[in-house]
């Protein structure tokens, strides 16, 4: 796609913070680009579009997106290859998963060349925040939430489109600690799970934080129905391997269709790894760890990329995980090959690269 950054205003920043960066030491979400890409849907069309210095939004008290919540977002990364050419990693997945949001929470959707135009003209500016450094990259953010000013319980008319991004390191330093729960719920049958919507992220965190003071990392979110079945994590996909196989929850519309996820399927059937799209209970991880038929489990997202779990909390009990070397672990084999697509390292039999 050739983007016409005639159609988009472009005012720079008066002085770049790259230099306030140390790109060795980069902790996630902490550090912001020097600039944004914005854009308003008013009277039925995307207007506006601009490349501004990355600032605050004066908004009114009376936003019916801080009232009401129509608030949706994605997740991407950018990576720079040997050249240092600036990659995408299936930008056009991101932009179908945000309209399949946008539609769900009666919000407008984004044709592609606004998504993708802002998105290209803003790494083109800010092409110098992409890191080169192991295991870094730049984080992107773009996200849409309402504008009306009106306090009527009722879809918005207008909206506002922003990305902006950040470069950033690892997001767990450490193998995190899931606990299963068991009480409260991320996500119904027939609610808002499979998109990536504000709410779902805000309903999460008190039972995210009661986990968090007895010692664990995340949690692990079970069905609403009868909290026997395994659904996904608080910021990621999760994935087992048991008896060798690749196995994950079969998507529905309380689990994000995750684009890590699909991801590693599809590189795991290209490596000969056995894929199970299916229901996961938690009996039988617990008892697969036990009898050792379960070896490795592990979150995927963009933001962890692919994580493997410590431990996995159940019921007042920790069951350990067993540690691999890299060479004979499934998950990192998986990373890897990742890793080395999304640099440029590895040949893109899937088209899922795209050069900024």
């Amino acid at each position: 796609m050739t983007t016409d950054l005639l159609q988009i205003e472009l005012r720079k920043a008066e002085r770049s913070r790259i230099q306030e960066v140390d790109f060795n030491n980069l902790p996630f979400g902490k550090h912001f680009s020097d600039h944004m890409f914005v854009a308003d849907f008013v009277d039925g069309q995307w207007q506006n579009q601009q490349i501004v210095p990355f600032d605050n939004f004066t908004l009114s008290p009376a936003l019916s997106s801080l009232h009401y919540g129509q608030a949706i977002f994605e997740g991407m990364k950018a990576f720079k290859n040997e050249a240092g050419e600036v990659l995408m990693f299936r930008p056009l997945d991101n932009v179908k998963r945000m309209n399949e949001s946008a539609h769900r929470m009666c919000m407008a959707t984004l044709p592609e060349d606004v998504f993708m135009g802002g998105l290209e003209a803003l790494l083109r500016v800010d092409a110098d925040w992409v890191p080169s450094t192991p295991g870094s990259s730049l984080y992107i953010r773009p996200y849409m939430f309402a504008t009306d000013t009106y306090l009527g319980v009722a879809p918005s008319k207008t909206y506002r489109f922003c990305i902006f991004t950040c470069p950033v390191g690892q997001y767990y330093s450490n193998p995190p600690k899931l606990k299963v729960e068991t009480d409260y719920i991320r996500s119904a049958p027939g609610g808002t799970g499979f998109a990536k919507c504000a709410g779902n992220y805000a309903g999460s965190l008190y039972p995210t934080l009661l986990a968090q003071q007895q010692g664990y990392d995340q949690l692990i979110w079970t069905d609403a129905v009868e909290h026997k079945y395994i659904e996904e994590s608080g910021t990621m996909n999760i994935m087992f391997v048991i008896d060798g196989k690749l196995v994950t929850p079969a998507l529905s519309d309380s689990i994000l269709r995750g684009i890590t996820r699909d991801t590693l399927i599809k590189i795991a059937k290209t490596m000969g790894i056995e894929v199970e799209e299916r229901k996961v209970s938690i009996a039988e991880v617990v008892e697969g760890i036990g009898n050792g038929r379960l070896t490795e489990a592990f979150g995927a997202g963009t933001a962890v990329v692919v994580s493997p779990y410590s431990l996995i909390g159940f019921n007042g009990q920790d069951y350990m995980l067993p540690e691999h070397a890299p060479s004979d672990s499934i998950a990192l084999k998986l990373k890897e090959q990742l890793d080395a697509i999304r640099t440029g390292k590895a040949d893109d039999s899937f088209g899922w690269v795209y050069k900024v």
